[in-house]
């Protein structure tokens, strides 16, 4: 088992600690938090060890959880790469584009292995469908989710939409061609509502809307490509996978079939994977253990979690210039 602990203890970061004393590949050490009298009352309640300060609880772990707000990220991680400790990191990797590319070095300097919290690669649904994706040619997303102050000091593109720009960025293999978005600040300081059209070279087009002020909750997700359409429900954890194939010389009483302007027929059916259940938080965190003790590349490694970061300030940019 390897040797754990979390460094923030906010809602987040108690959800990591109380899966982490779950885990049978971690052993969790401790924990620390800024706020120290909320630090106490947690180790207090659920009986985790409180460390008074960061460099001791580093001393003590082979890796470190670090579940702060994104100001500190980068910060509390190079600490983390310098002593040689392996580092899982929530999303966004860090607050700048910058310190993202210099950690991304520091760690393959030292040879360290981070991965970043893009919890949504772990989503059951998306799993299912993963490997169904080929060569998409538009992507259409809505993330929206009921007004919640938690997360309103960045703008809702780093709040929410990154889930499903990594998202994106990992199904489509493809460089990033333009970037046009609109933003708008409707209660919060930073954008609380924001449309992005990301253009890549290949040709692919990916439409995505952020929203934090709305009514329902809404995490879909929707893939076109040659003969597919895939559907993904991230919030219900269901997906759908409807493809075309041409047509029988004689199609049974209940096939669906399609016939475009041109005279050529498709037939309609549906190929839905199974959904396997699962605790995503508690998979990626295992996974980043697996791929410590068996030195494999992390599911979502540190130069992933920066392009996911470039794009998302090229949309904040995009929006701010207008």
């Amino acid at each position: 088992m390897l040797k754990i602990g979390v460094i923030g203890a906010g809602h987040l970061g108690k959800i990591h600690l109380r899966l982490l004393n779950q885990s049978k590949k971690y052993e969790l050490v401790g924990f620390y938090d800024s706020n120290r009298e909320y630090a106490q009352k947690v180790a207090d309640e659920f009986g985790y060890t409180l460390y008074e300060e960061i460099d001791d609880l580093l001393q003590d772990v082979a890796v470190i959880d670090i579940v702060t707000p994104t100001l500190s990220h980068y910060d509390i991680a190079k600490k983390a790469v310098l002593l040689n400790k392996h580092f899982f990191i929530e999303k966004p990797i860090t607050h700048t584009v910058e310190e993202a590319d210099e950690l991304v070095a520091l760690a393959a300097e030292h040879k360290v292995k981070g991965q970043v919290g893009h919890v949504e690669r772990f989503n059951p649904a998306f799993k299912a469908v993963q490997d169904k994706i080929d060569q998409p040619m538009f992507i259409e997303a809505h993330r929206l989710a009921e007004f919640n102050p938690r997360g309103t000091d960045v703008p809702v593109v780093l709040d929410l939409m990154i889930h499903d720009i990594d998202a994106v960025l990992s199904v489509v293999p493809s460089p990033v061609k333009n970037i046009n978005a609109s933003g708008v600040s409707v209660i919060s300081e930073t954008p609380d509502i924001c449309n992005a059209r990301i253009e890549f070279e290949n040709g692919c087009v990916a439409n995505l809307t952020a929203s934090r002020i709305s009514l329902k909750q809404m995490r879909k997700a929707r893939f076109f490509q040659r003969d597919a359409y895939i559907s993904v429900d991230f919030l219900e954890k269901k997906c759908e996978v409807v493809r075309m194939k041409d047509a029988p010389q004689q199609p049974g009483e209940f096939d669906m079939i399609l016939q475009n302007a041109e005279g050529v027929k498709k037939q309609i059916y549906f190929d839905n994977p199974d959904v396997d259940e699962n605790n995503a938080i508690l998979e990626e965190l295992e996974t980043f253990a697996e791929a410590i003790t068996q030195d494999l590349t992390p599911k979502v490694t540190l130069e992933q979690g920066a392009r996911a970061l470039r794009v998302a300030k090229q949309i904040i940019n995009s929006f701010s210039k207008k």
